[in-house]
């Protein structure tokens, strides 16, 4: 039979990549956003159904899992793939920029999750994908919060992937590099405006943010992600982690390879750390 996947934050980017790229390969999709548009179910007439979700909203939730069920015949696996960003000086982000981010990365992802597990244990147990980033593992100047909420949703995920083997269903991570995403991207943006930098941080910020716009990686694909969420979805084994990007290579090498020490020296270096501490003698 046709499996059914159902995705968050399809309206642009990644998630409108993996819902094509599932669709693409057979399966029934439901696409999910906060404001619907058409251009999937155009594209894919008869195996995608969009709906509205917004993943603070669990009303709107259970209503896109329903209509999805119903439409489908079932749900057989969920991507967590909704997120939001910010650049920002954590001293000087307001509280409910802080809210958000952690409203939609965090417990957003926990309320998409706990509404998937009736569905999924209903079909025999299937797969839950939650899409982090490199930075759920290690930790970079300027996004403290985005980087905070991801290490959030690793070890949430971890915890589950144990946990929910008693109901057969699995959960995966899928960790991307640093990628170009419009919505995302202008959405961190938009945020930013909200927290001013101090005075005290001007020369600091201006600097991180140079190392971050003169990042030594290229860009990470968006179909090289929609991929390894699809290869995740299909994963029978106990394979938890999936890092996709060519920074995330160095990343996992640095933290889980070399001593703390060489970790923490690397991480200097490649956020402009070591740069800083010489400008500032």
């Amino acid at each position: 039979m046709t499996k059914t996947v159902l995705i968050t934050g399809c309206s642009s980017g990644l998630g409108k990549s993996a819902a094509r790229h599932f669709a693409q390969s057979g399966w029934n999709v439901v696409a999910t956003m906060r404001k619907p548009e058409p251009d999937l179910a155009r594209e894919f007439p008869d195996s995608v159904l969009v709906q509205a979700l917004d993943v603070a909203d669990p009303a709107r939730i259970e209503a896109a899992f329903e209509a999805g069920a119903a439409r489908f015949g079932g749900i057989d696996a969920v991507i967590n793939n909704a997120g939001i960003t910010i650049l920002s000086v954590f001293e000087a982000t307001p509280d409910h920029a802080i809210r958000r981010i952690f409203e939609t990365n965090v417990f957003g992802t926990m309320n998409v999750t706990r509404a998937a597990l009736p569905y999924l244990r209903r079909q025999g147990g299937e797969t839950i994908v939650n899409v982090t980033s490199g930075v759920g593992f290690v930790a970079v100047p300027l996004l403290s919060l985005y980087v905070s909420s991801k290490h959030a949703v690793e070890g949430l995920t971890e915890s589950l992937s144990y946990e929910l083997e008693s109901q057969n269903i699995r959960v995966k991570l899928v960790e991307p590099g640093a990628m170009r995403t419009t919505n995302f991207t202008a959405t961190g943006m938009a945020a930013s405006q909200d927290a001013p930098v101090p005075e005290g941080y001007k020369a600091y910020f201006d600097h991180a943010l140079g190392a971050m716009i003169n990042y030594p990686f290229e860009s990470t694909e968006e179909l090289a992600v929609a991929e390894a969420i699809y290869a995740a979805a299909n994963d029978e084994t106990h394979r938890l982690r999936y890092p996709v990007g060519p920074d995330i290579e160095e990343y996992a090498r640095l933290r889980w390879s070399t001593s703390e020490v060489e970790y923490l020296a690397g991480m200097h270096r490649l956020t402009g750390q070591m740069a800083w501490r010489e400008i500032g003698k």
